[in-house]
């Protein structure tokens, strides 16, 4: 009998099945002291050769793991991003979204642009600004002014807290590879319709009568946990553009790797995102009628 759960995939940028018993206790004692921002944000010192990780915990992405016979091994080897920094590995996000939407592989990077400000009750008070928008990519060489914005969305989890795991780790002794001690599960539910649709929802109309689009970057196993989309064929008559990426592991390191593109209008995503259906009528007040003879 197997039993799966879902442990750390990448703990401050490494890859974990591949880190030494030593670098497991020594990272799993930062972890629990909440010493995190003393350890290199690996994937972004491209940008910074001095940014410290930012994550509470290190743990950049999540893995599933099975114990069968007592051994411990990784079911897939797939990556489930749970920090949106992860994202940032030397740069390529912004390459692929440059060229891709505006035509130049090194755009200028603006972040945390404020988007929604709220409403003043009174002449002469101030505005604040109530959602800013992630990213805006700008390309660099033209007169006029060219630019996209840029969303990162990766993964919440559910379930038992990383906690527990790092107080396994830290008391794990031998060089086996220690099941994860937690039980928890992606809650792709929470990261899409709860979280990034209504981001969608309230910046992408206002980005399309501006003439702008918003680029959406997700891993592949968010972005096979969506429902069914209808796509566009060109950019042009898209609103939203999809960086589906993807990690592939070669010596002890998870690469970042640009998976696929898709051109996506907001009211298809929003289809997708919800990933259901409307039942006909008469189901639906069948449902109320059974509810009502309990």
């Amino acid at each position: 009998m197997s039993e799966f759960r879902f442990g750390i995939g990448e703990w401050y940028g490494k890859s974990f099945i591949h880190l030494t018993p030593a670098e497991k206790r020594t990272f799993a004692t930062l972890s629990i002291k909440g010493q995190h921002r003393q350890q290199p944000c690996i994937p972004r010192l491209a940008e910074n050769p001095n940014q410290n990780c930012t994550k509470n915990g290190g743990v950049c992405s999540l893995r599933q793991y099975e114990l069968i016979n007592q051994t411990i091994r990784v079911k897939d080897g797939k990556f489930i991003t749970t920090c949106p920094e992860r994202f940032r590995e030397d740069k390529k996000i912004f390459q692929w979204v440059g060229e891709i939407i505006l035509g130049h592989p090194e755009p200028i990077i603006v972040e945390q642009i404020g988007f929604l400000e709220r409403l003043r009750h009174q002449e002469g008070e101030e505005t604040a600004d109530v959602g800013k928008i992630d990213m805006i990519l700008i390309r660099p060489d033209l007169d006029c002014f060219f630019w996209c914005a840029l969303e990162m969305q990766a993964v919440y989890f559910s379930g038992d807290a990383m906690g527990r795991d790092f107080k396994a780790i830290a008391m794990h002794q031998d060089s086996t590879l220690p099941f994860p001690a937690g039980r928890r599960r992606p809650d792709f539910r929470s990261s899409g319709p709860k979280r990034l649709m209504p981001q969608l929802q309230i910046k992408v109309p206002t980005l399309r009568r501006w003439g702008k689009k918003m680029a959406v970057v997700m891993d592949a196993s968010f972005f096979g946990a969506m429902g069914e989309m209808d796509h566009v064929s060109d950019i042009s008559n898209c609103d939203i553009v999809w960086f589906i990426v993807k990690y592939n592991e070669k010596k002890g390191q998870a690469a970042l790797e640009l998976g696929e593109i898709r051109f996506t209008t907001l009211e298809r995503t929003v289809e997708g995102l919800t990933a259901g259906t409307p039942v006909s009528l008469p189901e639906f007040e069948g449902r109320i009628r059974k509810k009502l003879k309990k």
